[in-house]
């Protein structure tokens, strides 16, 4: 009986202590109130003249279809957990011809082979994990992800830390991340019978093609010797409120790669080696060869003025360099229009030019002395104009439901993209939020 007093007291003790706790507890919001899902997809389709596959000239004829779903959900009054996965299926004329002489018509860099390299998919899976102080002033997140397709696989992990003071007012933050890529290194075609102790002309390739042009086609080629790549990422980012109508924000982000740089099934063709065909497509003279490390650094700033209640202007400017000779300048502008409590109009414009690598050449531009080449137009110098156009749709009281999940906004956009190279490209994309209420 004794110890049962002794217990019963503790508890009253504990229970009185708890209660006297509470009646002095301040009151916080949850970080997010309950479980969001975002569905989300995008159609993407290009074209141009420079391949980077067949040596900076064909056809660079893609789509790709984007489905995306990310799951945000609330632990508790202070931790978030998110999960993004995502899929792209793509069709591509341009890495078709990887293997240009397996399709049912003439080989040809403009025409699309029906090989198995037309087509590919790839798969996105993040997980991340958010936690925010009781005062809201400090945030910590950390996140997983994994990625891979038919000759690709990365595994990427990181974090990033918030600090907002000054009233909220200001906010400064970190992140870091760390991508560990491998390759599972594909070759053209015509260079696979030329390894060390390959077949050769012997190859079947060959024996049942005809070669034109040179026909003692003998290209030196080697394998990459190592199929890993790294990449670590270092970002800063801060905020201030400048006054009731204005915010503004700058961004520096550091990005260093060390690994297998180059795309393995990229042609390189030479000025100073006679060309060879099989039907109307050249053989490589070798593959894109680039620098085992890359240094990348960004800087970068953006400004937000609250005009009125219909008016919001959003602009947006980028410095990029990088010791490949590359540097870049972006900028954009944004006008959201607030036609009704329901719907906003996006309206918007992006520009963009860069210089050329010190690596890049045209086709047949390159010589075999050289130590580095490739005749990727993503790495040559250009100007580019996007145009795009959105509309959203928000329901604060989220009256259509599927199931116990309420209808929270639509995002409908569209974006054209032309490179003064030839490129262009067309892009529609469509959201759904919902939420659980």
């Amino acid at each position: 009986m004794k110890k049962i007093l002794i217990t019963l007291v503790c508890l009253l003790g504990y229970i009185s202590y708890v209660q006297a706790q509470d009646s002095t507890a301040v009151y916080k919001k949850r970080v997010l109130e309950t479980t969001e899902i975002d569905f989300l997809a995008s159609y993407y389709t290009q074209d141009g003249n420079n391949a980077a596959v067949s040596g900076g000239i064909g056809t660079e004829e893609l789509t790709d279809i984007n489905p995306t779903i990310v799951v945000s959900i609330p632990l508790n009054d202070d931790d978030v957990l998110t999960i993004d996965t995502s899929v792209s299926a793509y069709s591509s004329a341009s890495s078709s011809n990887v293997g240009p002489f397996d399709g049912n018509q003439p080989a040809d860099p403009f025409v699309e082979s029906s090989g198995a390299s037309s087509s590919d998919v790839w798969v996105n899976g993040t997980v991340s994990y958010s936690h925010s102080s009781d005062d809201r002033n400090n945030i910590w997140t950390g996140k997983l992800s994994v990625s891979s397709e038919y000759d690709y696989f990365s595994l990427g992990f990181g974090g990033s830390y918030s600090r907002l003071f000054n009233e909220k007012n200001t906010e400064i933050g970190i992140s870091g991340n760390v991508y560990i890529d491998t390759w599972n290194a594909i070759y053209p075609t015509e260079l696979r019978p030329f390894v060390p102790g390959g077949p050769g002309l012997g190859a079947t390739i060959f024996t049942q093609n005809t070669i034109t042009g040179n026909a003692a086609y003998n290209p030196s080629f080697t394998e990459f010797d190592s199929e890993g790549r790294n990449s670590y990422a270092i970002g800063l980012t801060f905020s201030q409120i400048l006054s009731k109508r204005l915010q503004g924000s700058l961004a520096a982000d550091i990005v260093l790669q060390d690994g297998l740089l180059s795309t393995p099934f990229q042609r390189v063709y030479f000025s100073d080696v006679p060309d060879s065909f099989i039907e109307n497509f050249q053989l490589a003279d070798d593959i894109e060869r680039l620098p085992d490390s890359r240094l990348k650094i960004a800087l970068g700033g953006r400004l937000n003025y609250y005009i009125n209640e219909t008016f919001v202007l959003r602009t947006f400017y980028r410095y990029y360099t990088d010791d490949w000779g590359i540097n870049s300048h972006t900028a954009s502008i944004e006008l959201p229009i607030k036609i009704t409590d329901q719907f906003t109009l996006y309206p918007s414009y992006r520009f963009y030019n860069q210089t050329a690598a010190d690596y890049f050449a045209a086709y047949e531009q390159h010589l075999s002395t050289d130590e580095y080449y490739t005749s990727d137009y993503d790495l040559s110098e250009y100007a580019a104009n996007q145009y795009g156009f959105g509309i959203t749709y928000t329901d604060i009281f989220t009256k259509f439901h599927i199931f116990k999940f309420g209808l929270k906004s639509i995002d409908l956009k569209f974006n054209q993209y032309e490179r003064d190279s030839g490129l262009k490209a067309s892009m529609f994309a469509f959201g759904f939020k919902f939420i659980d209420d």
